[in-house]
């Protein structure tokens, strides 16, 4: 017991330092879960919104659950999986819902399930238990392999869809309850029908999305978040946020943002696709930095840096500019629609070192279709050009092609393949600019999960199973028969040719396409 009580009291050491908390007494409860820690949950500008959004609706209340920072010990202790409000167990509410951001959280949803005391199975669980929802970020590419735990997907943004889904569950019996979602724009009842590979689309009257709660026990230490536009106006290639996705870019006037911080928020972060392409961002950052704010901008678009900018951030605290070329050489980023030049990030590169920043962070990407090691031979080329400069650190992911962007069909390069390009990156790197890779290995899994459909999501609970290793996620993809998508599937079920590339101008003479089904296999 003494070890219960000590996570417990952990849980309350968070919530007494949070700012916002919301309680309400309501019929109608809902536990909203993040299938990551504490941390990273309250970080997301979209879970803290459909927080507030629940709570706004009059016959609702929700109360918030994480994935918990030591599993093992509330496995151990036999703790269920609480809510932080009022440390009631999450299986006793009617409705369990997750925010899911991307595939590799999917888990994070079986082990809260588990601790939950909950099927992970939608086919195992009984109309006593809880109906289980799944909506966020994810739902924006593919989430099918979500389909065989969850009896609803929320898909696209759920600003005005939580409070369908809220008056209809607080009104209906279960099976009727579905029969309806499954009939209405924006829900998909797996095995019961609604648009698949829908994204929704919030009024204008919902924006911005904007944080509840401030505390200091997230990435973003007691930052107030808030969007000045959604979506994006640019159609890079391998984007899910792209201007096709959901309608382009809806921009949010800065007196209506502004009118929405919080006297007592002292540090605030503008957050969305492509912030610094708002027509007004000067006019708002210097606004926020002269009231004496910390502010911090969540994307920098190089071609939109002035130095009047750049140095507006440097008054409002930030210490390194964050830029992103997503593709190691010129040639790569005109076949993904990236429009971003040498020219342009070095000029940024300048307006850091005149701000007196300390550091260029750019984040960029390898493996993308007809990659060769002359484009990671520029990449190091420039980067060495950049340094010169100013210091820089490159943030290296590899390409994960995602449903519903024109890259949708595209190969994983091969771990190995991935892996010497960063082996090769590393070496002509070496004591000239910081290298920071993320996993080969676990980006062939998220690609997995990313292109296959429900068969993924079974072979993920299997490697859980069995640990959560990546070997044991290369048995369990081997032995479900995944194989990744050939092409986009439409609504009637044909089948539609792949769109890439869409710039071929840029290919190697004679070049043809990688055969996808080769990218079933991690090497």
């Amino acid at each position: 017991m003494e070890g219960r009580y000590s996570l417990v009291e952990g849980m309350r050491a968070r919530l007494a330092q949070e700012q916002g908390t919301l309680r309400k007494e309501a019929p109608y409860r809902v536990a909203l879960c993040y299938p990551s820690p504490y941390h990273v949950g309250m970080s997301s500008l979209g879970y803290q919104t459909i927080y507030r959004e629940i709570h706004l609706h009059p016959g609702a209340t929700a109360e918030r659950a994480f994935l918990p920072d030591d599993v093992e010990a509330w496995r151990l202790t036999r703790t269920p999986l609480l809510t932080y409000e009022s440390e009631a167990p999450v299986s006793g509410f009617p409705m369990v819902a997750f925010s899911v951001a991307y595939e590799l959280e999917l888990t994070g949803l079986f082990t809260m399930l588990e601790l939950a005391g909950l099927p992970l199975l939608r086919e195992e669980r009984t109309e006593r238990q809880p109906l289980i929802v799944a909506g966020g970020p994810l739902t924006f590419s593919n989430p099918d392999p979500l389909e065989p735990f969850v009896d609803v997907l929320v898909q696209g943004e759920s600003d005005e869809l939580i409070h369908t889904l809220l008056e209809a569950a607080a009104s209906m019996e279960r099976e009727a309850l579905l029969t309806y979602l499954a009939r209405t724009p924006g829900f998909r009842v797996p095995g019961r029908g609604g648009a698949r590979y829908f994204v929704s689309k919030a009024s204008d009257g919902r924006l911005p999305a904007r944080s509840q709660i401030i505390t200091p026990n997230t990435e973003l230490r007691s930052m107030f978040l808030i969007e000045p536009e959604r979506g994006c106006s640019r159609g890079c290639h391998y984007c899910v946020m792209r201007r096709t996705t959901n309608g382009g870019m809806r921009t949010v006037p800065p007196e209506r943002v502004l009118s929405l911080i919080p006297e007592n928020a002292r540090r605030v972060g503008l957050v969305g696709a492509a912030v610094t392409d708002h027509p007004r961002i000067v006019e708002l950052l210097r606004t926020l930095v002269d009231s004496g704010r910390e502010v911090g901008v969540s994307s920098l678009r190089a071609d939109r840096l002035t130095q009047e900018l750049v140095d507006t951030l440097r008054r409002g605290g930030a210490t390194h500019l964050t830029v992103a070329a997503d593709g190691s050489s010129q040639r790569m980023r005109d076949l993904v629609d990236r429009k971003h030049s040498e020219e342009q990030i070095l000029r940024a590169a300048n307006f850091a070192r005149t701000a007196g920043l300390r550091q260029l962070k750019v984040y960029n990407v390898v493996g993308l279709p007809y990659e060769e090691d002359a484009d990671i031979d520029e990449l190091i080329r420039f980067t060495i050009e950049l340094s010169r400069i100013i210091p820089v650190a490159l943030g290296i992911a590899p390409f994960v092609a995602k449903r519903n962007t024109p890259l949708d069909g595209a190969p994983f390069a091969g771990i190995r393949e991935v892996e010497a390009r960063l082996e090769r990156l590393r070496r002509g790197l070496k004591g000239r600019a910081e290298v920071r890779p993320t996993s080969a290995r676990w980006a062939w899994v998220e690609y997995m999960l990313a292109q296959c459909g429900p068969e993924a999501g079974l072979a993920t609970m299997d490697a859980w199973k069995a640990g959560a290793g990546f070997a044991a996620f290369k048995r369990a993809f081997e032995a479900r028969g995944c194989v990744p998508y050939l092409a986009r599937r439409v609504e009637d079920g044909r089948r539609n040719p792949t769109v890439w590339p869409t710039v071929p101008q840029v290919l190697p003479p004679g070049a043809e396409a990688p055969t996808p089904v080769a990218a079933a296999r991690p090497s």
